[in-house]
């Protein structure tokens, strides 16, 4: 694939070494094809049923309802606006929202803001203008999987998987393993790891990082100079743990809210944040980097923000949504409700079926779950060892029709772990469950 044969010239590459890369990637990548044949049970009732993409589709009628009722749009929205950064209108309304709700330390301004068509674009924007082809960028095991391709597919960055071996990855003691990994990285290669990223609330874990792992990994990165990327599109996605009752949870901060002049150079502190998951909105795709000590980023982007110009129709949209502080102010609390509720109905679920999951979770929409350790209790002559197992696992899932989020692909330093995602309706997470019963039940 990539090259054909000219009798005359001998064989030539059709693409580049990065165009190559992508198709094989791409071959491995089947969540499009999932998208495309989605479970619906009149009109598809033969498709494949997903709690594997993390989508929250819980309040679609309510957000859906407030734009159609507030939907006002002019000619000037078929225009390029006020430019690929963010209309005037957006910036505004998110600094006021983020004041509003994430209680930073000095209030966010609107130049202080750079609108992105969702955060993968942001985060690929951060990869392409701190680091060279081949410099890296700290993530610790378990990770969100599309954190890969977005740092390293076309800025050629390299991403240095942290392991933590018996470590709690959100722990204090962390700290010390994201140390190492960077000097054995630099040893090795002779390359600089320029940023660690963080992702807080933690995609897949479901928790937030206490304060004292936060202020560890600023101070490593002021050592080292390092950028410290907080990923906290789950930042409103924190609600009541109906199950474990008896565990101190952790409160979410966000980098926004401390003062880091003693820890490290706020030049080097970045936060992003989206409407994909606190608002159940993916689609509109809208992301936002807020970084308030570092202008030539910004001015930097006036240039790449062409390639992740948000449509003037969702910026606008947006723009409604967060300058209202009663519909917003509503519309978090009901999710956090919701949320609470979904996940106590499939923990619910998993106990009845004897299915072990990660418990202690408060924060955004997924379950951590062990369905290799249930397989092997089922399927006795099973060793569950090997790079194969997990992949046999959810080879079984997909052609039971349910596709979960394989946990390989998210770093997961044993086998048979899963993500499933349960911001979904009761029934939905009943049938997805039955799905994975049943799959895991077959020799």
């Amino acid at each position: 694939m990539g090259s054909i044969t000219d009798s005359s010239s001998g064989p030539y590459v059709i693409f580049s070494k990065r165009g190559q890369a992508a198709v094989d990637l791409g071959t491995k990548r089947i969540t499009w094809d999932v998208i495309s044949d989605m479970w619906h049970p009149q009109t598809n009732p033969d498709g494949i049923l997903s709690v594997g993409m993390a989508e929250n589709t819980l309040l679609h009628d309510t957000l859906l309802e407030y734009i159609h009722d507030n939907a006002c749009f002019t000619a000037s929205l078929l225009t390029y606006n006020n430019g690929s950064m963010g209309s005037k209108a957006l910036r505004k309304s998110v600094s006021h929202f983020l004041n509003k709700h994430f209680n930073p330390f000095r209030p966010v301004e609107p130049n202080q803001i750079l609108m992105t068509n969702g955060c993968s674009s942001a985060i690929e924007h951060l990869s392409w203008t701190f680091l060279n082809p081949g410099e890296a960028i700290l993530l610790n095991k378990p990770y969100y999987s599309t954190f890969i391709v977005d740092i390293t597919l076309r800025p050629e960055a390299v991403v240095v998987p942290v392991e933590m071996g018996g470590v709690d990855p959100l722990s204090p003691e962390a700290v010390d393993e994201y140390e190492k990994a960077t000097i054995e990285f630099e040893e090795r290669t002779g390359k600089r790891v320029r940023a660690t990223m963080l992702c807080n609330p933690h995609n897949p874990l479901g928790r937030c990082y206490p304060r004292a792992t936060v202020d560890g990994l600023m101070r490593l990165c002021q050592s080292r100079q390092m950028h410290l990327i907080s990923d906290e599109i789950y930042a409103l996605s924190v609600w009541k743990n109906r199950v474990d009752t008896d565990v101190p949870f952790t409160p979410f901060e966000s980098l926004l809210l401390r003062d880091t002049c003693d820890l490290i150079d706020p030049a080097l502190v970045h936060v992003l944040w989206g409407m994909s998951k606190d608002f159940g909105a993916n689609g509109l795709r809208v992301g936002a980097v807020i970084s308030q000590s570092n202008p030539e980023l910004h001015i930097a982007q006036k240039c790449l923000s062409l390639y992740s110009f948000v449509s003037v129709l969702s910026d606008h949209i947006t723009a409604s949504i967060l300058q209202n502080d009663a519909f917003t102010d509503k519309y978090i609390q009901t999710n956090q409700e919701k949320l609470s509720l979904s996940h106590e109905f499939l923990a619910q679920l998993l106990d009845k079926h004897g299915i072990e999951y990660l418990h202690g979770c408060n924060a955004g929409f997924f379950l951590w779950v062990n369905l290799g350790k249930k397989y092997i209790e089922l399927h006795p002559e099973e060793t569950g060892q090997g790079l194969g197992f997990t992949d046999m696992i959810f080879d079984k899932l997909l052609k039971g029709k349910v596709y979960v989020a394989h946990g390989t692909d998210y770093g997961s330093e044993d086998p048979g772990w899963f993500r499933l995602v349960f911001a979904h309706a009761l029934p939905w997470l009943e049938e997805a469950t039955a799905r994975i019963v049943r799959a895991i039940h077959e020799p």
